[in-house]
């Protein structure tokens, strides 16, 4: 069996969709799977043993999976994009239900019709039809050669025992401010590796410069592969609602995730079902502006960002000294 599994974006999305393959290899070990996204989440797929291929969209590529003779499309995206690739290959599939509505509701009018599942047990239920079932196993993460060499470019006082702070998010309203990142890490008890991208630089640098050396700022000097490696060996992981709070969940890490605007009730929260107790979510509860979205603005629509600003640091802080002490001992 030829299957063709899609999901365009975004990194936490794709992460949580590798149940999904590992599963079917588990049930239909003959089964080819290919998967199709977009060139940018490349990466976060092109070692995974239990596929064969990794697609990258264009409007081109439709000629080539058309030449694949698919017996089956998994949908994990459901979009336009992903409705033009199966009317294109016009073979049998299944699609991942996104709520959109339920989401609507929750955001528009505080009405909670969301139904009490992970988001990775809805992606599992495309598949059941298949004859596919859950394993009970979690999200699923391989690095290439190449990014297990970060350790070699790091100082002598983090190339261990380290905590890493997530430093960026997708969306304003997901992140954690400068200001409270700086005091959690003049109070974490053991060296900091600062994660983020190009747009985050200006905010490890300002960490570091109030913080000293107890933090190693590596914002923007990077690959996602290096990032994943360095999340895979530190004691715990302090994030926002990111994907690399999904990458820390596929290697079983402590995860001190802060939401923000979004809420764990869409479906993302850290997916561990092995070690639960290696998730601490921080929220603000009962706020009546939040969530305000279900992915993000920019900055707070109502200007005050209390998701963020009322968030109980010391505790935050706290959960993180415990949580690395546990995994030092």
């Amino acid at each position: 069996m030829k299957i063709l599994v899609i999901r365009f974006s975004s990194i936490g999305d794709i992460v949580l969709t590798t149940p999904v393959l590992r599963c079917i290899k588990n049930d239909l070990p003959d089964a080819e799977i290919h998967y199709l996204t977009k060139p940018q989440f490349l990466p976060l797929l092109e070692n995974n043993p239990h596929l064969k291929k990794v697609w990258v969209w264009s409007g081109e590529v439709l000629t080539s999976l058309r030449e694949e003779a698919f017996d089956h499309v998994v949908d994990l995206h459901h979009n336009l994009r992903s409705l033009r690739v199966k009317w294109a290959l016009g073979v049998k599939s299944t699609a991942f239900h996104k709520l959109n509505f339920s989401k609507y509701l929750m955001v528009r009018f505080k009405w909670n019709r969301l139904p009490e599942k992970h988001i990775v047990d809805r992606y599992l239920e495309t598949v059941l039809k298949l004859g596919v079932k859950w394993d009970g196993k979690g999200l699923d993460f391989y690095t290439s050669p190449e990014s297990e060499t970060i350790f070699s470019k790091l100082p002598n006082s983090h190339n261990k025992n380290f905590v890493v702070v997530v430093c960026g998010a997708l969306k304003g309203t997901k992140q954690i401010p400068v200001e409270h990142l700086i005091s959690v890490c003049k109070n974490i008890q053991s060296p900091v590796v600062l994660l983020g991208g190009k747009q985050e630089v200006a905010i490890g640098r300002a960490i570091q410069q109030e913080v000293g050396n107890q933090v190693l700022d590596l914002c923007g000097k990077t690959t996602l592969g290096e990032s994943a490696v360095l999340i895979r060996e530190s004691l715990a992981v302090l994030t926002a609602d990111t994907g690399l709070m999904h990458i820390a969940s596929a290697f079983q890490k402590p995860v001190v995730s802060v939401w923000g605007n979004t809420i764990p009730e869409f479906g993302m929260a850290p997916f561990m079902p092995e070690n639960p107790s290696h998730s601490f979510v921080a929220q603000v509860e009962g706020l009546s502006c939040r969530p305000c979205s279900k992915i993000g603005f920019p900055t707070c629509p109502k200007g005050h960002f209390n998701c963020m600003q009322k968030q109980k640091y010391p505790a935050i802080t706290d959960r993180i000294n415990r949580f690395a002490e546990q995994k030092n001992n």
